[in-house]
């Protein structure tokens, strides 16, 4: 029945509309938002998220892959929805053996017992997208075999088309037509999901890693046995290991923890902050430990990509937060597509300015985890209520970021983290070669009003001496500014009798009277023009000696 397009459609259809149809039930009724409300909203919250997670379980495929990526956007779903989704692991019920003998012999165009001696029936990991079969090549190496889930590609395509639909309604119904980009959102999903049905591309990643960490003798990738891999198959070096977080494992092998907690740490540090490829899955049934204290990197079917220009923008970030100059931090921002269009740059600068305002001021008097832990919260707040929308290679960082902390606590929980990226990140602040350094960056902004003094100085100097004439000439223009007003009352005063008298004479049919208010009048109202033309024209040469002065 899961297979059934229409079920699958319908499902996901209805679960979209059962749960728009509770939040605005849920607003209607709740006009007034007080604490007792928002702890009601966190429940249906959290419960549609454990319906969402039982639905993804039961139907498989791309369900529990979005799920697995909804966990990782907090710019877009409420804390108590992520929570809840966080506890989504790929697990599935395993298939049977037949169907992945024969997606093996398909890719292969052979039987299965030509490239292996034997091959466990029995699957040591079934996920939603691949199973894990143990083997053993016929010179005896024991190998891993990655087979791709049988029909999984048809699910997924399935499952696209009802998301489609799901992105749709919200787009139209929803605030989050206007705060996000749901259009750009589906397309990385779309992106990222069918990189993950490519095996080849996992292929790819894991030799990328296998070249730039060849030289760390602490870490182990498996070798990939690339005449074997397909786009739908894959044999790797078997890895003996335990999981990164059993301690007593750990502890039977005499192995520091302290220093296995410090070296995953590089390991991933290095990924996060430079140029290249991440893994962005560093779960602890990804890691092992190896008896002599190697750590084995497993599935890289789930990868993210840090841009060379992205780590420019990065440093054109703290160099704008050093500097105070917010127009540079959006603007870097911006670059790296974290803003929509429809964002509010002033907002933006200002609400920056102020958060980062108060985080100096409380520096000094809160502990670095403390703070940390604040700034996480409200930079997820931050992100949330503002128009910016994270590429997914930064969401999928964030998740990694998240979940390697996890780990790294479980392995040393006194581990000091800040003491650890401190020479790191001293050296990602440098920048390549020197080049783009933050110091050097932050050294000519710094200089840049020194160099320009000489100049400053002499227009200083030369303002001086105007301001010195305008004072000397200020008290003069004063009087003529009053002079010609004196005058201008006068003139109208006395137009104004003339104008009073003209009606008189008009009124008593009197000549004289006519005449001389006529006379009178006229002479007044061409000597007030005469006045108001020299007046405007001191005032406009007074600004245009004002502006030279």
């Amino acid at each position: 029945m899961k297979y059934n397009t229409l079920y699958r459609i319908y499902s996901i259809i209805f679960m979209t509309m059962k749960f728009l149809l509770q939040i605005y039930g849920f607003q209607f009724i709740h006009r007034v938002w007080d604490r007792e409300t928002n702890k009601k909203w966190e429940k249906l919250l959290a419960e549609q998220a454990r319906e969402y997670r039982k639905k993804a379980l039961e139907l498989g495929g791309l369900m529990i892959k979005f799920g697995q990526f909804l966990s990782t956007r907090r710019d877009l779903l409420p804390a108590a929805f992520i929570k809840e989704l966080q506890g989504l692991t790929d697990k599935v019920k395993s298939i049977p053996f037949k169907y992945s003998r024969q997606t093996i012999e398909e890719e292969w165009e052979t039987n299965l017992e030509d490239n292996l001696a034997d091959l466990d029936s029995y699957p040591v990991a079934s996920a939603s997208i691949g199973e894990v079969y143990k083997a053993r090549l016929h010179n005896g190496t024991p190998v891993a075999v990655k087979v791709r889930r049988h029909r999984v590609e048809e699910v997924f395509h399935k499952d696209f088309r009802a998301l489609r639909i799901v992105f749709w309604l919200l787009s139209r119904f929803t605030a989050y037509g206007k705060k996000a980009d749901l259009q750009k959102l589906y397309k990385e999903i779309v992106s990222v999901m069918s990189q993950e049905l490519d095996f080849e591309q996992e292929l790819k990643y894991a030799n990328y890693f296998k070249t730039r960490f060849r030289e760390n003798e602490y870490i182990h990738v498996p070798e990939y046995y690339d005449d074997l891999c397909t786009g739908r198959v894959l044999v790797m070096d078997w890895v003996e290991g335990e999981k990164i977080d059993n301690i007593s494992f750990m502890q039977e092998y005499d192995i520091d923890r302290k220093q296995v907690a410090k070296t995953l740490f590089d390991f991933y540090i290095d990924q996060f902050i430079n140029p290249g490829i991440f893994h962005a899955d560093p779960h602890v049934g990804n890691i092992l430990i190896q008896h002599d204290g190697t750590i084995a990197i497993l599935d890289f079917g789930m990868a993210g990509e840090i841009r060379k220009e992205d780590t420019k923008q990065l440093r054109s970030v703290v160099q704008g937060v050093i500097l105070d100059d917010y127009d540079r931090v959006v603007h870097a921002l911006l670059e790296m597509d974290f803003l929509l269009e429809n964002h509010d740059t002033e907002k933006i600068k200002k609400l920056l300015k102020k958060t980062l305002d108060v985080y100096q001021e409380q520096a000094g008097q809160r502990m670095q985890g403390e703070l940390l832990e604040q700034i996480m919260e409200d930079l997820q707040v931050f992100v949330k209520e503002q128009p910016i929308q994270l590429p997914a290679d930064y969401a999928f960082l964030g998740r990694a970021a998240s979940i390697l902390l996890g780990v790294l606590l479980s392995i040393y929980p006194e581990m000091d983290i800040v003491k650890w990226a401190r020479p790191v990140v001293k050296q990602w602040a440098s920048g390549e070669n020197g080049k783009g350094s933050i110091y050097t960056e932050v050294f000519k902004e710094s200089a840049r009003p020194l160099l320009a003094l000489p100049r400053e100085l002499i227009e200083w100097m030369n303002d001086g001496e105007r301001d010195r004439e305008w004072a000397k000439n200020k008290q003069r223009y004063k009087f003529m500014h009053q002079y010609y007003l004196f005058y201008a009352v006068i003139c109208f005063f006395l137009l104004a009798i003339g104008a009073a008298v003209l009606s008189v004479g008009w009124f008593l049919e009197s000549e004289l009277l006519l005449h001389g208010g006529a006379f009178a009048s006229g002479v007044f109202l061409i000597l007030l023009a005469i006045l108001a033309r020299k007046h405007s024209k001191m005032i406009h040469s007074l600004k245009h000696k004002r502006r030279f002065w």
